[in-house]
């Protein structure tokens, strides 16, 4: 008798299933890959192909912009590996429009490459450079299916309905990344790009650092006679601000008065134009490539690897 119970209910059961064929719900890697095709052909998406780096495919779409280049002293290129160092920038969109983070002057990272995660970044990302941007100077626009991203909780703080706020859970992540070869290189081209009046600046090579340059421009000549010296204190009013225009520290006003000895100033750069080119009265403005400013250290909220723009008027120099 319980045997032909339990007979009467498996075919029940299988009879139920046979009635619901039209709802079998699809898994998550089906679900991304329904989510990824959407997307691509909703925005008109051209030159994605599917990732097959791994035995089955990993899930993520990917278009290779630029294939990377040779880094000296290596004379092949090298492809990077979860041991190695490696710093980019990178744009962000979920694919449901809510979440963007278009600006590569705050969005950067520097770390090792099997550290990302570490840093909050989704492990497709990480896995993403590793085996399709491959090499340092390549770029790549990634669509990260959401379970190599932030899965079924999202990412962020806020509800999800907030733009840029909270990445929704089950959200596949449309990346762009860059991978830097050379900040040296990096920094002038983001300079030439995005500081429209740079004709307007004088180029000057470090002294302290032959072969990396700054940019300084005088807007209002000094009238003082003692040059500033790396003994000098100073007191100005200034502003800091990345290119982006955010400003992160200083009061550019008039009224906020510093007092400031040469000495303390942590970029080289700045200093340097500052000795080099104001006295008493000058108002200056003074573009600092990274590797002149804080380099690959963050300081406050400014990003790793960052160019810096200082505006500064200059009171009164002392010895």
């Amino acid at each position: 008798m319980r045997q032909k119970f339990f007979t009467l209910l498996f075919i029940s059961a299988i009879g139920l299933v046979s009635c619901r064929k039209d709802k079998i719900e699809l898994d998550i890697k089906q679900y991304d890959d329904a989510q990824i095709q959407a997307y691509i052909s909703s925005h008109g998406i051209t030159g994605m192909q599917k990732d097959t780096s791994k035995q089955d495919s990993s899930g993520i779409y990917y278009q290779l912009l630029l294939p990377g280049k040779v880094v000296p002293p290596a004379t092949t290129l090298q492809q990077l590996d979860y041991p190695d160092k490696v710093s980019f920038v990178f744009t962000l969109r979920s694919v449901d429009g809510q979440y963007i983070s278009a600006d590569t002057i705050q969005n950067r990272m520097e770390d090792y490459l099997g550290h990302l995660t570490s840093n909050a970044m989704p492990y497709g990302l990480e896995m993403a450079i590793r085996n399709i941007v491959k090499y340092k100077g390549a770029s790549a626009r990634l669509l990260i299916p959401s379970h190599l991203a932030y899965g079924v909780s999202g990412y962020g703080l806020g509800s999800s309905s907030n733009a840029n706020t909270k990445i929704a859970g089950n959200q596949c992540l449309d990346y762009y990344v860059h991978v830097i070869d050379s900040y040296k290189d990096y920094d002038q081209q983001l300079i030439q790009s995005r500081v429209s009046d740079i004709s307007t600046y004088t180029k000057v090579e470090s002294a302290a650092k032959p072969g990396y340059f700054y940019y300084y421009k005088i807007q209002t000549p000094g009238t003082g006679t003692d040059k500033i010296g790396p003994n000098s204190t100073i007191t100005c009013t200034y502003t800091g601000e990345l290119l982006n225009g955010t400003v992160f520290d200083g009061s550019y006003n008039g009224t906020n008065i510093a007092t400031q000895p040469v000495a303390s100033y942590a970029v080289s750069g700045l200093s340097e134009a500052l000795q080099k080119f104001a006295v008493a009265g000058t108002k200056i403005v003074v573009i600092v490539p990274s590797d002149l400013a804080y380099g690959n250290t963050t300081a406050g909220s400014i990003p790793t690897n960052s160019v810096l723009k200082f505006s500064y008027q200059v009171l009164t120099v002392t010895q």
